[in-house]
């Protein structure tokens, strides 16, 4: 790929860290990657989900210069990938694929020493990474003595040697407990705290809701919804759901209070009402219950999750 920047001297730290501008991969008639546009910003951890296929582990190994576009250009941390000094950019990249590969006969730290000798890092990193990790008992027992949850915090700890300035982590919880799960993305927050720039890839929507700056949907090689999970949830305008908790005749009452406003429907549940309503309705919803008065004992309002709207842009597309 040809750079259409100056490669005479070093572009400047300014801008997206990430920015992909019309990039496309095809396979003869398959569109693996179509048209992309993407920019991510420093210190945000950037979220990119859709169904197998979409495209999301080709535009991970394009960023990386791992693959080569068909069109289009992305500059990481302003450098042309695929230039003059991208060569030196990438000892900065930290790439922790869906699939880690690991040799078994190697110890724990030996693998990292390998990975750091790779990457041109300071082998004095590797015990602590394996320490940051939650590996530091098992430095010393070979890979293949270690479990799958494990393997992927080892290679993650190979991501993290070099302090990596963008990351690039696909389906990294994959076999990870859930206090390994909660220990991850406390890392990942520490990361993003230092400046580093994070794209992650999940089909655990659910870990990703609260956890992301902003994500992009991808479908058949597009983007096709990009934000914030709030953002994204306006756009989509799925209604929200009210969680009343009342005896069963304020049940009945409350039922009738909101009956008369538009797009809103109701049903009586064992511990009160379940109200579904528009966005928009929402506040004229509260309006209503207000009569209530002490009679409603607790009220919850809930956002339609991730996965909500993840199928709800789905459906739009298909």
């Amino acid at each position: 790929m040809t750079s259409t920047i100056p490669v005479s001297n070093p572009p400047a730290a300014e801008g997206p860290v990430i920015l992909a501008h019309g990039i496309s991969k095809h396979y003869g008639a398959l569109r693996a990657v179509d048209d992309v546009n993407l920019a991510v910003q420093r210190g945000e951890i950037f979220g990119l989900i859709g169904q197998n296929g979409a495209g999301k582990s080709t535009l991970f190994k394009m960023m990386m210069g791992l693959i080569e576009p068909s069109a289009g250009e992305i500059l990481i941390g302003g450098f042309a990938v695929g230039g003059r000094y991208f060569r030196e950019a990438r000892r900065h990249l930290g790439y922790l694929p869906e699939n880690v590969v690991l040799y078994d006969n190697l110890s724990g730290l030996e693998t990292l020493r390998f990975f750091a000798r790779l990457k041109g890092a300071p082998s004095a990193q590797c015990a602590p990474m394996l320490e940051r990790v939650g590996l530091a008992q098992a430095a010393m027992r070979p890979v293949r003595e270690y479990s799958k949850g494990m393997r992927q915090r080892l290679g993650f700890a190979q991501a993290l040697l070099g302090t990596p300035r963008v990351l690039f982590l696909d389906e990294p919880t994959n076999g990870l407990d859930p206090q390994a799960i909660r220990d991850f993305y406390a890392t990942l927050r520490s990361l993003r705290d230092e400046g580093v720039t994070i794209l992650i890839t999940s089909h655990i929507l659910a870990e990703l809701q609260e956890r992301v700056d902003r994500l992009a949907i991808m479908a058949a090689g597009k983007i096709q919804a990009l934000g914030s999970v709030q953002a994204l949830r306006e756009q989509v305008n799925m209604p929200l759901t009210l969680e009343l908790r009342l005896g069963s005749d304020d049940a009945v009452l409350a039922r009738k209070a909101v009956a008369h406003l538009t797009g809103v429907s109701s049903v009586v549940t064992l511990d009160g009402l379940r109200i579904s309503c528009p966005r928009e309705t929402k506040m004229a919803v509260l309006g209503a219950l207000t009569g209530l008065g002490a009679k409603l004992l607790d009220l919850k309002i809930q956002e339609p999750s991730l996965e909500d709207v993840f199928f709800g842009f789905s459906d739009d597309i298909t």
